[in-house]
């Protein structure tokens, strides 16, 4: 008996100070770059990082290597979904949900979204409008390791002229230059990751420019509604960082001048890329989902929380048909598909992002929904949205250098699934391997 406890004891002391190898052998791996698929890849995984990329013929499995076989599968960048919502989980009326649950968002609300969007594949997300003690909050939390999460890069609450009434917590309203750039310094000093700028067009010019360059002042890039003409000429005008939304209006096209405006700023090189987050699934599979809701019966969207939460949401949606938030949708189906293929014509570089979180869109869902319909819908190449949700997103939020790509050195976010997902996008629905900063969760 002795011997026996002695042996556990050995073994447990060893395992906590061995350093844990991973391999993963046998996958097509699409590494993030956008190059030909390596087949037959080898990954190997020491602690956190990824140590070494190469195949079966040219890299060597260490013989103490817990071995992951992705045999048949493809493997992947962790993915990014560049405009979620964690304050939010599906339901559907935004009043009731805002008066009830701001108690329980920093420790069940915002901790559950974040841990649905991980298991969907979703390793980083940039939240956008929160509260800003919560936001920060989470996003430590993941960071050190005290809850499982995606890691989030979070923009606190919204910057906007005047908060809707109930939403001064998440909200906040600019009056006057000094106070846009009281707010933006007040935010960057709490330690936000970017600035959610809305409603620019109805903000005085003076005012946006301080936002926008009180933003780039502390290094902060700025993210900005494109819903109406204007706030994208006033927005392009100012130097926002990244466009969201493809717009709320029935209008079939951008406006011409909108166009030359973008092809403009495109062409200025110098300024790199400019970026937009189309958020198009939400409306698009509306009616579907009015109209086939199977799928918000899945348990998925439940993790973390609790039984009368999830009672709360199923109730608030249990006339799909009715909802206000999507009366005037059917009018903006059509015009989705080419508005998405003017800004790609026009040098925008896409990037996935989907608003999880508004109603019956769920974080453990929304993102592969996106690439659905980018894809099977609107014709885009599939590596191109691969892309999209990971070596564009990391470069746009600044941490190229250690995510967003399969590379030697960088950290082992990685996702694999069963098929070849440059043929099936959908494949992205059931994500078999999650691995992050070296930890797999599935």
């Amino acid at each position: 008996m002795r011997y026996i406890l002695f042996f556990l004891f050995s073994c447990s002391l060893g395992f906590a100070q061995e350093k844990p190898i991973k391999a993963l052998v046998g996958g097509t791996l699409i590494d993030g770059f956008g190059s030909t698929p390596i087949k037959n890849s080898v990954i190997i995984i020491e602690g956190k990082k990824i140590k070494a990329v190469g195949t079966i013929e040219t890299l060597q499995v260490p013989a103490n290597a817990e071995v992951i076989s992705t045999e048949g599968m493809s493997v992947l960048p962790g993915l990014w979904d560049m405009h979620v919502h964690t304050m939010i989980n599906g339901h559907a009326d935004y009043a009731y949900w805002d008066k009830t649950y701001p108690p329980l968002l920093e420790e069940v609300i915002m901790p559950a979204s974040a841990e649905q969007l991980l298991m969907a594949g979703v390793t980083s997300a940039r939240d956008l409008g929160g509260p800003l003690k919560e936001s920060i909050s989470v996003r430590d939390r993941i960071n050190k390791g005290e809850i499982p999460g995606a890691t989030l890069y979070v923009s606190g609450p919204f910057i906007q002229k005047k908060p809707y009434p109930g939403t001064e917590a998440f909200r906040w309203g600019v009056n006057g230059v000094e106070d846009a750039k009281k707010k933006i310094k007040k935010l960057a000093n709490a330690g936000v990751d970017c600035i959610k700028l809305i409603d620019q067009d109805q903000m005085n010019y003076d005012e946006l420019q301080a936002v926008v360059n009180t933003a780039h002042e502390y290094g902060l890039k700025v993210v900005a509604h494109g819903h109406r003409p204007e706030e994208i000429r006033l927005g392009l005008k100012a130097g926002v960082d990244c466009f969201e939304h493809t717009g709320l209006s029935s209008a079939p096209s951008y406006p011409d001048d909108i166009l030359e405006a973008i092809k403009e700023r495109t062409a200025q090189m110098n300024l790199g890329p400019l970026y937009w987050c189309p958020t198009v699934e939400g409306l698009y599979n509306y009616e579907y989902v009015r109209d086939n809701g199977e799928h918000l019966d899945n348990d998925s969207w439940h993790r973390g929380l609790h039984d009368t939460i999830i009672a709360d949401i199923k109730n608030s949606f249990a006339h799909k048909d009715q909802l206000p938030y999507f009366q005037l949708t059917p009018m903006r189906k059509p015009t989705l598909e080419t508005k998405i293929k003017q800004l790609i014509e026009a040098g925008v570089v896409l990037l996935i992002g989907t608003d999880s979180g508004i109603p019956m869109k769920f974080h453990s869902q929304s993102t592969w929904n996106e690439f659905d319909v980018w894809v099977n819908e609107f014709g885009i190449d599939p590596m191109y949205a691969i892309r999209a949700a990971t070596y564009w997103p990391a470069l746009w939020t600044g941490v190229a250098q250690k995510v967003g790509t399969v590379t030697e050195g960088k950290d082992a976010d990685i996702i694999a699934v069963k098929g070849d997902v440059l043929r099936h996008i959908s494949l992205l629905q059931n994500v078999d391997i999650v691995i992050k900063h070296g930890k797999r969760y599935k």
